[in-house]
């Protein structure tokens, strides 16, 4: 007879930390499909794995177990894309844009459009000029890296200030870069100036970036972190990258009204040095036409660096975004999907489309989602803005006593819950998972309940049992 193959995740394995065998665990998925997928899919460490790599490792259990997972491991919007852009792109095709090519730096009327929304939104004045159109913000943070890095020779690295999008890292390597980090949760408030200055008084720094909100931690900077970081750019002449992946979607605020404070919190208010890295898939859950928005500061649009004659056809650092990394990357952005952020951002400048009550949605989900999770026996992670509880929004950080992150990643698996652990963003806090709240319906909340208990009440009985275990050890 054959003998029956034990789980690999639990036995003698640093993902059951406790190290307790809990084969005969009641879990929604059996372990022994869960552990079967993975050794075919030749993971070697599921808490290491890539958001994509998940989200295939998902899908096959998902097939193989007949349960639908809470699926809270990609950053996909799940509303709708507004309709007037829709119906504005598909005239723009009727009328034949799609056998032109677009301008390299955008369509004259969408620059005039980004233009208006920085001001109205933002509270900063970019002129047209200084506004590009790019092929999703992520374009925009290849291009910035690209130019930016080549101001100087020996300013050859970028500063992440982490938990940051593991792709921007990737970009950085693939353009041949060096880079730098520090974790957030440990620099808040006047803290930052001090671990901010340590590195950049050495001078090979090229350019700093953030998310703000931050992907994965949620983080929102204050305004007095805003202009340490701001003054410091300007003293240090570095390049402030602010990648604005979840535009006014800091919902403990009504950042909804056009021309009317509160605005988008920024650094531009502290510096001239920056670039604002402005996604619509989020804000504008226009996710599928690739199309982002680029402000750069008028100033160093037109600024002046020997550097970049070295790589571009000219020095000016604002036509070496255009005609240098633009043009040698996509040579623009479709002509169809301009016109569709177009019709989205007339209406958003006018006050007729409010864009921010859309998606506030996510921001209730995370609320009850949080609150779940809490009931039973996880943590938040990243908690605190200063003195102010985090916001509730598209992310948020959790863990479980007992438990590293990659451990409890693994673990949740086989309760069909996926997310991704925060070592992968370059946190610290390596107890932590970032989970997503766009993918989950509000009809799953009863499941994921259900599934939490579950897990919280195995994970209790471990360890009673494992009290029990060093009991009779002493004895």
């Amino acid at each position: 007879m054959e003998k029956k193959e034990e789980s690999i995740m639990n036995v003698n394995n640093p993902n059951n930390p406790n190290n307790i065998s809990n084969l005969n665990e009641d879990t929604p998925i059996a372990r022994d499909i869960v552990d079967r997928v993975i050794r075919n899919l030749k993971i070697s460490s599921v808490g290491k794995a890539s958001i994509r790599e998940i989200k295939k490792l998902v899908n096959n259990i998902e097939k193989e177990s007949n349960l639908n997972f809470i699926r809270m491991e990609m950053g996909v919007p799940s509303i709708l894309p507004p309709q007037i852009a829709v119906d504005a792109e598909i005239e723009a095709i009727k009328k034949g844009v799609a056998g032109v090519y677009p301008e390299i730096d955008g369509l004259p009327e969408l620059k005039k459009e980004i233009s208006r929304f920085v001001k109205l939104f933002v509270g900063v004045d970019v002129s047209e000029e200084s506004c590009i159109p790019t092929v999703g913000s992520m374009l925009g943070g290849f291009c910035s890296f690209m130019v930016s890095g080549r101001i100087r020779e020996k300013s050859d690295t970028v500063l992440f200030i982490d938990p940051s999008f593991p792709l921007h890292k990737m970009m950085v390597k693939m353009l041949g870069f060096k880079s730098e980090r520090f974790d957030i949760y440990d620099f808040r408030g006047e803290k930052l100036r001090e671990k901010l200055e340590s590195i950049l008084q050495k001078g090979n720094i090229s350019s700093i970036i953030y998310s703000n909100p931050n992907n994965p931690s949620w983080v929102c900077f204050t305004e007095d972190e805003l202009k340490i970081i701001g003054e410091l750019a300007t003293k240090y002449d570095v390049v402030v990258l602010e990648d604005l992946a979840y535009f006014a979607m800091d919902f403990r605020k009504d950042l909804s009204v056009p021309g009317k404070p509160p605005y988008q919190a920024t650094v531009a208010r502290y510096t001239q040095n920056y670039i604002l890295l402005i996604s619509s898939s989020k804000a504008f859950s226009y996710a599928g036409q690739r199309v982002g928005m680029m402000a750069i500061s008028n100033k160093l649009f037109s600024r002046e660096f020997e550097g970049l004659a070295n790589y571009f056809p000219t020095k000016y650092f604002g036509h070496s975004i255009i005609y240098g990394a633009i043009y040698g990357t996509t040579a623009g952005v479709g002509h169809s999907a301009q016109y569709g952020l177009l019709a989205v951002l007339k209406e958003v400048n006018e006050g007729r489309y409010n864009f921010v009550e859309v998606v506030r949605e996510y921001g209730e989900r995370a609320r009850i989602l949080k609150e779940m999770f809490i009931r039973n026996g996880f943590k938040i992670v990243y908690d605190m803005d200063g003195d102010q509880p985090i916001a509730d929004g598209f992310y948020f950080t959790l863990s479980y006593p007992g438990y590293g992150g990659e451990q409890l990643l693994a673990e949740l698996l086989y309760y069909g819950i996926s997310a991704i652990a925060l070592s992968t963003t370059g946190s610290e806090r390596t107890e932590g998972l970032r989970a997503c709240v766009s993918m989950v319906k509000r009809e799953q909340f009863p499941s994921l309940e259900e599934r939490l208990k579950k897990f919280h009440q195995n994970n209790q009985n471990n360890q009673n049992n494992q009290n029990n275990q060093s009991k009779k050890v002493k004895v």
